[in-house]
């Protein structure tokens, strides 16, 4: 496919996504009567009218909106080719460009990323911290190579492979649990004010499904997207959270309560696009993800 096809392809598309071709030229850096006669030769060598002109907006036709999705394909492919070209096989060089839901950033990324450069300090890392939602969508557009987040439904065209089981717990700054007898009745949760996860995160959902089985409900008195955020909110206010144990094990003003009966695990996964093509940094990424959770004792997914 000769460059100026290339060009074509990547017009329309800007144009389609910005709906005017004044925003398409400003973000490609060229004059629009440049662009207007690019996008005008593709419609010609096509003979059919891609976009419709005739609104406020710019929008595809029904043959344009079929032809972008396909160009949008064609361009993902190309890119995904030029990386395998890249593509070391001894790691002297690479690029990893990872997606994780928030628990991780607090006590398994950072393990991770550290393996990463010292097994191989050639290869580069992009992380991204996000919803498990959008890694899915960012990964179905070749804009990530891997997500860490959690076992499904997921999306079509996602795969999913087990890592470890992980078990969440309530978590206080104070230290009550620690002479605690017995377990805390999920029930008497109605007497707690908690900061949770704002809704949106699989963390969230995973606790609201708890709460609805067992008829428990506390009052949600703060809502963050940051784990840092929440840990701080309690070490320094009366509230609980939930978070992962290994969080609160490895937190010096944390204190995990145990919950009667406990909240229920969940499996961690390694999420990439089915049938894409699969750099030598992530694979290496894979292996030392998995012998992490072997040699650190994490319980293996099932």
């Amino acid at each position: 496919m000769a460059a100026l096809e290339l060009r074509h392809l990547r017009y329309l598309l800007a144009v389609a996504e910005h709906g005017s071709f004044t925003r398409a030229a400003e973000d490609l850096h060229v004059s629009q009567p440049t662009l207007s006669q690019q996008v005008k030769q593709l419609e010609r060598a096509l003979d059919v009218q891609l976009l419709d002109r005739t609104g406020r907006t710019v929008r595809l036709t029904d043959a344009g909106a079929v032809y972008a999705d396909h160009a949008r394909r064609a361009l993902r492919d190309l890119a995904a080719a030029e990386r395998a070209v890249h593509d070391l096989q001894d790691l002297s060089r690479g690029h990893l460009r990872l997606g994780v839901t928030p628990t991780f950033t607090a006590y398994l990324v950072g393990p991770l990323a550290a393996e990463l450069h010292a097994r191989h300090p050639g290869v580069g890392l992009t992380l991204t911290e996000m919803t498990q939602d959008r890694i899915e969508a960012a990964l179905l557009a070749d804009e990530l190579d891997l997500g860490i987040a959690f076992a499904g439904p997921h999306l079509p065209g996602i795969s999913a492979t087990g890592l470890f089981t992980e078990t969440l717990t309530l978590v206080t700054a104070t230290p009550r649990a620690r002479t605690m007898p017995t377990p805390l009745p999920v029930h008497a949760l109605k007497d707690e004010q908690l900061a949770l996860f704002t809704g949106g995160f699989a963390t969230r959902s995973h606790i609201e499904a708890y709460f609805a089985r067992h008829g428990a409900q506390p009052r949600i008195t703060v809502e963050a997207n940051s784990i840092q955020a929440l840990t701080e909110i309690v070490r320094r206010t009366g509230l609980a959270t939930v978070l992962p144990q290994a969080i609160a094990d490895g937190h010096p003003h944390l204190t995990p309560v145990p919950l009667d009966p406990p909240l229920p695990t969940r499996t961690v996964v390694l999420l990439h696009r089915e049938g894409a093509y699969r750099s030598a940094a992530a694979r290496a990424f894979t292996g030392i993800a998995r012998d992490h959770a072997r040699t650190h004792g994490l319980t293996s997914a099932p």
